[in-house]
């Protein structure tokens, strides 16, 4: 897990699968399961509904295509508040633990 944004109204955090895949030797009954199709997400969480959303797959393509976009133009605050509000209709999960 990666905080990558924490304000006021919200947290996004950045999820990526635990594997380890340095490659390093190890005896086989010692090597961890590596997932075959690991995948990385972002959980968008609401502070004034207390309720998140949880991108995966195609969105969460998307979302790291604006994370790109920001990292090269450092958008205002405001900026990435409304696009992030933009993804509050889409959470429907409440926060049960933060």
């Amino acid at each position: 897990m990666h905080m990558l944004y924490d304000s006021d109204s919200f947290v996004v955090v950045h999820m990526q699968p635990d594997a380890d895949l340095s490659g390093e030797a190890t005896s086989a009954a010692a090597q961890p399961t590596v997932p075959q199709l690991p995948r990385h997400g972002f959980e968008i969480v609401d502070k004034r509904s207390g309720k998140e959303v949880y991108l995966d797959g195609s969105w969460a393509e998307m979302f790291q295509q604006q994370i790109l976009e920001w990292q090269r133009n450092t958008p205002t605050q405001e900026e990435v508040e409304d696009t992030l509000d933009g993804y509050v209709g889409l959470a429907q999960n409440p926060v049960l633990v933060h």
